[in-house]
């Protein structure tokens, strides 16, 4: 096609990796460096998944054409000195050669290579400089740009300090043996080592966690009661987290409060007071206001500057993690009145789903169609019936425990090929390899569609299992990718650095698994344009010949120790609860948890019953919404000459009017936020300041 294909992977994959932005991502509200360095990251890493499997099919043919180019000339001259014998003579010691057919997705010479250099480099400067410094830029508590710098080159010192060491380390190495001159393709080549031996050595760790976990997750999921017990031991965990959270929040506002009553308006450090004020909770800011107008002018010590620095990071910190809670709890909440309908709907002699209340019903556009109350048929003659949607019943109580297990099967044993090819990948004769064996007898029988099907599946099979690893590690949940917008800033600059930094070692880890990187396997065949861009590892030969060889293996031991539950168990006896069907604390918590889902449903159905009754309230003496508000920000009743109206009790009216006002007012701070961090000299209508700053729009602003 002319490198047809890779244009189309290219728009394909920038297309799935905004979209995935725009789903975990709020591209309304978040900085826009932020977001464009996320999307940068994850585009470079989804490029290398997508793009690698055309590389191995393109590198097998070029085998495949050099191989015949080798044997074309011994074969013409047997047939030219021979020409008057019979050809039976001439086929049995000499090999025909055989055709090469180019695959579908065949890449031009000069193309992959340009391309992998640019997609490695810009990666691995993502990933090494620019996202831990905007990481660092973003979570730091200085008050000007020069502050922020100095603090994210700070932070990220030691992170700079230990690639430097291994890379002074392995250069002081080549330099030590004469034979080895130091040329800058030899310095890329160390570079690179450098960087691939942290990720492995990162890698195999989450690896072989991801391996066990993830098929035990999906057969243990297919069991109601067990997904009910551990949403419920999750919920008692949840609340703890949740009011620890809340309580940490509310110090830190507390401090805030009190240095907003120190600093007077006409102070130096004024302007510091009310950039942090900007960071602080709608109802914190109004409570600080009305503290401000109550108090009689008594004078606090004032703060110093280095001490308002720390205050406004631990600002920035504890209204992130009170966001995190509160978007977790949510949809912790979501999940348990879901499992409780559907245990519900299980012992429901009607086939019918049933939902707890209205508002739990799915309301995505794609939910709406798969998800109906009953199946929908249509009989076409001669009595042929065709499923159109599947009942949300049917998927809940009766499929969904038997497609759970099956893909758990399908997954341990894709998790058993790939621990057996990583302990078995070094030897080529014979090949042990699995996926080595895949690859080779799909090579001779030229299917290049089903060497990148296996290419593909495979890679995106490892990525899930290390990244996924990542975000289910109780040490990595300050860092939480939450879907519908609510994943913050900093998780998504770190789930960029991490796929930068995992995704390449990764890849060159699954060349060795197929024999195609000749460092490892030693053959002398055609290297890809990947392996070509990483340079020849045999300049280092303990690591291409040792640590990328046998510490790979190190994932057998680690596989054990998952399934025997051995980091679950240390981690509960260190004080991390962990979720273990045979601990005394776990039944406890879960009773607890089941406690508090209860509570939590009766406070959800009673607000619902109460603005039901509001609703019906309105719909019966027809008074409106904020569609009906007047200037003055009353309500009024609905003009009807068609009908008599009803004389209403002035208590009722009172009310209602006590009611509107107070949602107008609400509305009012609201707009008086908004429209004072605009302009940073006006008041609200309490006549209290509400921000000092002036509006700053540069690409490293504070998020």
């Amino acid at each position: 096609m002319s490198g047809g294909a890779l244009a189309v992977v290219v728009v394909v994959v920038f297309l799935l990796a905004f979209y995935l932005l725009q789903r975990y991502g709020d591209l309304r509200r978040q900085q826009r460096m932020v977001l464009l360095g996320t999307l940068l990251s994850w585009y470079l890493c989804f490029l290398i998944v997508f793009i690698l499997p055309l590389d191995v099919s393109t590198t097998i043919y070029k085998q495949c054409v050099h191989d015949n180019a080798n044997h074309a000339t011994p074969v013409t001259g047997a047939r030219r000195t021979n020409q008057t014998d019979d050809n039976s003579s001439v086929h049995p010691t000499v090999s025909v050669p055989t055709l090469c057919e180019e695959p579908w997705s065949y890449i031009p010479d000069g193309i992959l290579p340009v391309f992998w250099r640019v997609v490695y480099w810009t990666s691995q400067f993502l990933t090494w400089l620019l996202l831990p410094f905007m990481q660092s830029y973003a979570r730091s508590g200085a008050f000007s740009r020069v502050g922020k710098i100095k603090t994210a080159l700070i932070e990220n010192a030691i992170y700079y300090g230990t690639y430097l060491l291994i890379f002074i380390s392995l250069l002081v190495y080549v330099a030590a043996h004469p034979q080895w001159q130091l040329t800058w393709r030899e310095l890329q080549t160390i570079g690179i080592t450098a960087a691939n031996t942290w990720g492995l050595f990162l890698l195999v760790l989450l690896l072989g966690y991801g391996l066990v976990e993830i098929p035990r997750s999906y057969w243990l999921s297919s069991s109601h009661g067990y997904l009910m017990a551990k949403t419920y031991f999750k919920a008692a965990k949840m609340a703890t987290e949740k009011v620890s959270a809340e309580e940490n929040l509310a110090d830190v506002m507390e401090e805030v409060a009190g240095v907003h009553e120190s600093v007077r308006c006409n102070h130096c450090l004024r302007k510091c007071v009310d950039t942090i004020i900007t960071k602080c909770p709608t109802e914190y800011k109004e409570e600080m206001g009305r503290t401000v107008e109550s108090s009689c002018g008594e004078q606090n010590v004032l703060p110093t500057k280095r001490g308002l620095i720390k205050l406004h990071k631990k600002v920035i910190s504890a209204v992130q993690r009170h966001g995190q809670t509160q978007v977790k709890w949510s949809m912790l909440l979501d999940e348990a009145f879901h499992l409780e309908d559907v245990a519900k709907s299980q012992s429901c002699p009607v086939r019918h789903f049933i939902h707890g209340s209205p508002t739990e019903h799915r309301s995505g556009w794609i939910h709406r169609f798969i998800y109906t109350p009953t199946v929908v048929f249509l009989i076409f003659p001669p009595t042929v019936c065709v499923c159109l949607s599947v009942s949300e019943w049917y998927w809940e109580c009766v499929f969904r425990q038997g497609f759970y297990r099956l893909l758990a099967v399908l997954l341990c044993l894709l998790s058993a090929a790939v621990v057996w090819s990583e302990c078995t990948f070094f030897t080529t004769h014979p090949v042990l390899s699995l996926f080595a064996v895949f690859i080779q007898m799909a090579e001779k029988q030229h299917n290049y569609i089903c060497i990148e099907m296996v290419c593909f599946v495979s890679i995106l099979f490892l990525c899930v299992c290390v990244y996924s690893t990542v975000f289910r590690i109780r040490v990595f949940d300050y860092y939480y990718l939450v879907p519908h917008h609510q994943t913050d800033a900093y998780s998504l600059q770190f789930s960029g650095m991490l796929f930068c930094r995992l995704t390449p070692p990764l890849c060159l880890n699954f060349l060795g698994l197929i024999h195609m990187d000749s460092a490892i396997s030693h053959q002398d065949r055609i290297q890809t344009s990947y392996t070509s861009i990483m340079g020849s590892m045999r300049v280092l030969y303990f690591i291409s010949d040792g640590f990328y060889i046998y510490y790979p293996m190190l994932v057998l031991l680690l596989c054990f120790a998952t399934f025997y539950s051995l980091g679950s168990r240390c981690l509960n006896l260190l004080g991390f609860h962990q979720y273990i069907t045979d601990d005394h604390l776990t039944s406890d918590l879960v009773d607890e948890g089941r406690e508090l889902i209860r509570r939590e449903r009766r406070k959800r159905q009673k607000a619902e019953d109460g603005e039901n009754r509001r609703w019906a309230w309105r719909e019966r003496y027809g008074v409106q919404g904020a569609t009906g508000r007047t200037r003055g920000g009353y309500t009024e009743l609905n003009n009807d000459q068609s009908r008599p109206v009803p004389e209403i009790n002035s208590s009722v009216i009172t009310f209602t009017r006590r009611d509107r006002e107070e949602e107008e007012q609400k509305r009012g701070l609201l707009r008086d936020n908004s429209s004072d961090e605009d302009s940073p000299n006006r008041r609200s209508t309490g006549g209290r300041y509400l921000s000092l700053s002036p509006s700053r729009t540069g690409i490293f602003d504070d998020v």
